[in-house]
């Protein structure tokens, strides 16, 4: 289970006030509208996620370095699960002409407002019950989406992820000490799995999870 990270250094571009997102509004309010993941939570006020995620390119980085690392190539498949808008499935179609892409997520508000161009190649399913065969797929993502399930429910999603896929990779949510926990908890909206590296190890062993992953530590 090798660790490769692709993501940190998008995640480290954007700022963070993290008192200010406990103080300004009830944060248990903020997380239940999250929750739906719906306008509010895509497009609505940044208290509520994201405060509007629309295409800007910031994805196309990360699927270059990703395409050259697992060696992607015209003909290759790629699942999204949890693809949100699908701006990163998008720039792997622009990146290897030739690729096909799938994308799944809860989000019917997401699936109907994604990227044009990959729309129709995603579908509403959730990870734990992958509608795909098994072995489908050349390469299997999940970004930022796994640590939103309670963890009764993370082994049946690892357990499907490992199933669909040749080579997958992981991102999740984590913590190393007792102040990124802190900023963890007052930024987190859609958290359910709180876990430090050596528990999240715990959890790939525990499901059978042999492909990459990386973690995002709220610094």
């Amino acid at each position: 289970m090798p660790y490769i990270d692709f993501l940190n250094s998008l995640h480290k571009k954007t700022e963070r006030d993290y008192l200010a997102r406990v103080n300004e509004f009830p944060k248990a309010e903020a997380a239940k509208i999250a929750k739906q993941f719906g306008f509010d939570y895509w497009d609505g006020d940044r208290k509520f996620g994201f405060g509007g995620y629309n295409y800007d390119g910031r994805w196309c980085s990360v699927a270059t370095a990703m395409a050259a690392h697992y060696q992607l190539t015209a003909g290759d498949r790629i699942l999204d699960v949890g693809c949100g808008k699908a701006f990163l499935l998008y720039e792997f179609t622009q990146i290897i002409p030739g690729i096909e892409v799938c994308g799944i997520d809860i989000s019917q508000y997401a699936i109907e407002n994604a990227k044009l161009e990959v729309q129709p190649f995603l579908r509403v399913a959730s990870a734990t019950d992958l509608p795909f065969d098994e072995g489908s797929f050349d390469l299997v993502v999940s970004i930022n989406t796994i640590h939103n399930l309670y963890c009764n429910d993370l082994d049946m999603a690892f357990r499907e992820i490992e199933r669909v896929g040749t080579k997958k990779y992981i991102v999740v949510e984590s913590y190393r000490t007792e102040a990124e926990k802190a900023n963890l908890l007052y930024w987190q909206l859609t958290c359910e799995s709180f876990y430090t590296p050596q528990e999240w190890d715990w959890w790939f062993r525990h499901c059978g999870y042999t492909g990459d992953h990386s973690f995002i530590y709220f610094e």
